[in-house]
Order: structure tokens, then sequence, then C-alpha cells
């Protein structure tokens, strides 16, 4: 508890610092609206205050200490799972890498979700930014660990063993027979004809955001209010075996 309320302090008393941006060039202050209007270009069909949401929680990440990504993951979870609502964007050569279907957790709904915990054991999908870090090969084959960056939102995110993997129920064939995808434990799984071409594109300190139009988070989350007094947190150490699906 001590260790964490000193973690906790510290991280408030370095948002209250003005950094500098590492020196990537589309993730710098003055050419926020550049990058924008690039991957808006790329991405067409992604909802433009969603990837405001994701840019505006990247920046704040990165300015507090975050390694500066070269690519970004996009989640709109507020979109149906039949729809392919996962975008992967190169955020150097504003361009679009990939878009493709992902599942959201049991709990969280059927072919919309609408619920979303922090909680182990709630079978559901969680929101906000995530560090994309180590990839290994577990019970679901190639799979990338997710560390969450917002505390009380997503900062158990190892701790549930909540991972991007392949599943064979992330197949448009479930659209045609159930009307959606299947749905994981709270995973955000992938095709797995794409899911090593995922983990691969993101592994190693890239970063993934999750949308979902939550009132107490977008009204909480340290990311989206970058200015305020409450702010995010580094993600849990905390580690945990591979409980999630």
């Amino acid at each position: 508890m001590v260790v964490s309320g000193l973690r906790h302090a510290l991280w408030v008393s370095v948002c209250a610092l003005t950094f500098s941006l590492p020196s990537v060039p589309s993730l710098a202050a003055e050419s926020q609206d550049s990058l924008f209007s690039g991957l808006s270009s790329a991405a067409p069909d992604l909802d433009p205050q969603v990837l405001r949401y994701a840019l505006e929680a990247t920046q704040c990440a990165v300015r507090n200490g975050e390694s500066s990504p070269e690519r970004l993951a996009v989640i709109d979870f507020s979109q149906p799972s039949s729809k392919e609502r996962l975008w992967i964007f190169d955020l150097r050569q504003q361009t679009l890498l990939m878009r493709d279907l992902v599942a959201h957790g049991r709990n969280s709904g059927n072919l919309e979700s609408t619920r979303f915990s922090n909680v182990e054991g709630s079978h559901q999908s969680s929101i906000g930014l995530f560090r994309a870090a180590e990839s290994y090969r577990g019970k679901h084959g190639y799979s990338l660990r997710l560390d969450g960056l917002e505390p009380g939102f997503n900062d158990l995110a190892r701790q549930r063993a909540i991972v991007i993997h392949g599943a064979d129920y992330v197949d448009p064939s479930w659209i045609d027979t159930y009307g959606r995808i299947g749905r994981s434990l709270g995973c955000p799984a992938v095709r797995q004809e794409i899911s090593d071409q995922v983990v691969d594109s993101l592994k190693g300190g890239q970063l993934v955001f999750k949308y979902y139009p939550d009132q107490d988070w977008l009204a909480r989350s340290g990311l989206l209010n970058c200015g305020d007094s409450t702010v995010a947190g580094a993600a849990s150490d905390v580690a945990g075996e591979e409980r999630g699906s």
C-alpha cells in the first residue's frame, strides 16, 4: 500500500510538469492536426471523435513518460461485433495498416458491448489506453500481453490476463450464422489468420486504445483529461499467469 501510494503521488507530481514529446514527428504537439487529418483520410469509417480521443490519450501518455509509439491500434466498442471495429495505424507514415474484426468479453454483451470491467473474473472487456507489451506462446498460440495505463479502468489487465490472441470464433462465418462473432473472456481476440500480424505490429510498446462512450470513464480518465488533477498512473506491476480467453 505504501509503494502504491508513493507511485501515485509521484505520477501526480510528474503530471504537474511540462514535458517535451519524444522525437516522433507525428506526435509533436504542433503536428496533431496534421496527424489527425492524415489518419482520418486513411480510415474514413472510423468515427472522428473516437480517433481524436485515441490521439489525445496517446499524446497525454507520451507527455508523461510513456515511450512514443510508432503504431496505434484503435478499437471502437460502440460498434457491433459484426463490424470491422479494429484499426491499426502507422503513425509515422499516417497510414492504415489493417482493419478487421475483434471480439469483446462474453459478459460485455451479445452483438453489442455495453458493460465493461476492470475486475478479475468478470469476463468483461475493459476500455481505455493500453501498452502492448511482450509476445508469448500460450494456450491460444502466439499472443500479446497488454498493460492497462488507466487506474480503476484497465490497470488490472495483466493480472486478468487480458491479451490479444487469435480465436476461431472471430470469423465472418459466425456473422452469417449468429449475426455476430463469438465472444471471449475479456480479451480483444482477433481472427486466427491475422493474429501473428497483429501481435508483431504491436508488441514491444505500441499502444492500443479501446473506446466506448462510458460517461464515467470519459469524465474521469486522466489521459482524456490531461490538464486535470486526476491523471493516469503507470500500469500495474502485478504479474499474472494466463487465465483469460
